[in-house]
């Protein structure tokens, strides 16, 4: 027994001067991860202005027209093409609101590939080309949405119906064409019309009411706007 308390007391005393260390010793500082900084967000490159000279420009029928689209049943999405066989741009530079567009459709001319749909679209089911040989499209308005961008609110005449239709238009270039010289500029245009505002309205609602109009145009004018007179002459 005399042996063995030495030792106890020993260990006791060992066990007592560690804790006491390890009380005093200073708190191990907590680990800690960095949290990455955010990626910075990509900067959209920035939009060239389009420049438009003052003008009467007179759309190109060669190169102007309207895609018409529309649902067939749910299962197919034909499609017929108009020409804008005459049409004038008339682009105010120092006040862009003041601008107009004027264009006329030749019914008779429609085109979807498929001649026997042609002969019936111009029939009495649908356009009647021979009593409403042409449609017409005569701006109301035009406002400004975005870098070359304009919303074009107008009148749409088919047939002796007329109602009103906005076109998303954006404007692709203008300035010199590099092959006649002249001032030009072009655009393409998105609109969707219901048919049976206009009369057109056979075989709807298995055939698409909605129509998706896809439009684009390019035109030129001969010689610069003229010249403001200077005050007093």
């Amino acid at each position: 027994m005399t042996t063995i308390r030495p030792l106890t007391t020993a260990l006791v005393l060992t066990l007592a001067l560690a804790a006491c260390s390890q009380a005093g010793a200073p708190a191990a500082a907590p680990v800690t991860t960095a949290t990455p900084a955010p990626a910075a967000a990509p900067v959209a490159p920035a939009v060239t202005e389009i420049k438009i000279a003052a003008g009467s420009y007179q759309l190109d029928p060669d190169h102007s027209g309207v895609l018409a689209t529309w649902s067939h049943f749910g299962f197919s999405h034909p499609s017929a093409h108009f020409r804008i066989s005459a049409g004038t741009v008339v682009w105010d530079a120092a006040d862009p609101g003041k601008s107009s567009v004027e264009v006329t459709l030749p019914i008779a001319q429609i085109d979807t590939f498929v001649p026997a749909l042609d002969t019936h679209l111009k029939s009495a089911d649908f356009f009647d080309a021979g009593k409403f040989p042409n449609a017409t499209f005569k701006s109301t308005g035009v406002q400004l949405a975005g870098p070359n961008h304009y919303t074009v609110t107008g009148n749409l005449t088919i047939k002796d119906k007329t109602h009103p239709v906005t076109l998303d238009v954006t404007l692709n270039g203008a300035g010199k064409h590099a092959m006649t010289g002249l001032e030009t500029l072009g655009f393409s245009a998105t609109a969707e019309v219901k048919r049976s505002d206009f009369g057109v309205a056979a075989f709807a609602p298995n055939v698409s009411d909605e129509v998706q109009l896809s439009i684009t145009g390019e035109g030129s004018i001969s010689a610069p706007a003229a010249a403001p007179a200077a005050a007093g002459k």
